[in-house]
């Protein structure tokens, strides 16, 4: 295809970052310029080889992967191997990568790479915390005319926060990135809970993906077993909601999902609320929109949409 769209992704893998990598790196509308990871769901260290062992099993040795920030900017690292494993992505035949580390920082990958684009070029997806983008754009503020638009998994408005009562994830681990990037100026388009607990997998998604017989398939089918076992409890649900998947799966297919513009502030003070997502979703403070929220979705079309996709890899 060409005029593929230029795209730096920015995960902490996570099954659900792993499913998310599986729908990029198979999508020809897309041109992967590199995965940088973060330390997130569980530590650097994972989640670099991690993105590795993805980008590899995905058929991709083209896209280099480089490894971004230790930590949060700001607070102590908090991670997740009680939702996600000790390595982050189990349920999946782990293996050591011949994908090679690089040496650059990612957050220098991704300057330089934004630097060398044209204006409003490059699309940006983050599904971890946002601290190799803020570091970048405090280093090298000028790379944010670059970007076209960051789709970001993170945040909750309606549906209360799975971290604390009212802070999702992501930004929990670092709010103060999350400001940097939501103030930065360019189009947001943000994937919550709100949206993304509307995405449960099952038992049905889960034999529909080992079906498909590849090992890319039968590997997102074993992760998703692994993952939903902590979310199917939590959430009295026969699965668990498939939150990053919904930022690529938007740039594909944008029909699935309901967004509005609102204004998003992160609260980085409080003790209490750390990391909450004040989503002004009825223009009650009068500030001007900075970002697009996802607040609901089609689920049967999305799961139709991800399988099609996945079931392209053999």
């Amino acid at each position: 295809m060409t005029n593929k769209r230029p795209v730096i992704i920015d995960c902490d893998p996570g099954q659900d970052d792993a499913l998310m990598l599986f729908l990029a790196l198979n999508a020809p509308e897309l041109n992967v310029l590199g995965v940088v990871a973060v330390g997130g769901n569980v530590p650097l260290a994972r989640t670099e080889v991690n993105c590795r062992i993805l980008v590899e099993m995905a058929g991709r040795k083209d896209v280099p992967v480089f490894a971004g920030c230790l930590g949060p900017m700001v607070e102590p690292l908090f991670t997740a191997e009680y939702v996600h494993g000790e390595t982050g992505i189990d349920g999946i035949a782990f293996f050591e990568p011949s994908l090679p580390e690089r040496s650059k920082h990612g957050v220098d990958f991704i300057i330089d790479t934004l630097r060398d684009a044209q204006d409003d070029s490059v699309e940006m997806v983050i599904t971890g915390p946002m601290t190799n983008l803020a570091m970048a754009l405090k280093k090298a503020p000028d790379i944010a005319a670059k970007i076209k638009q960051i789709a970001i998994m993170g945040g909750a408005s309606f549906e209360a926060g799975n971290v604390t009562p009212s802070a999702e994830f992501n930004i929990y681990v670092d709010p103060h990135a999350a400001d940097i990037v939501m103030k930065c100026g360019r189009p947001i388009v943000m994937f919550g809970l709100d949206v993304t607990h509307k995405v449960m997998t099952s038992p049905e998604i889960v034999d529909r993906l080992n079906a498909l017989g590849s090992e890319v398939a039968k590997s997102c089918a074993g992760m998703l077993e692994f993952f939903g076992q902590y979310d199917a409890a939590k959430y009295s649900a026969e699965g668990g909601p498939l939150h990053d998947p919904c930022t690529v799966a938007w740039m594909l297919k944008p029909e699935l999902f309901k967004l509005k513009a609102c204004h998003i502030a992160i609260e980085t003070q409080s003790e209490l609320t750390r990391g909450h997502t004040a989503v002004d979703f009825w223009g009650v403070t009068g500030k001007d929109a900075n970002a697009q929220w996802a607040y609901d979705v089609d689920r049967d079309q999305f799961f139709d949409f991800l399988i099609e996709r996945i079931g392209r890899y053999k």
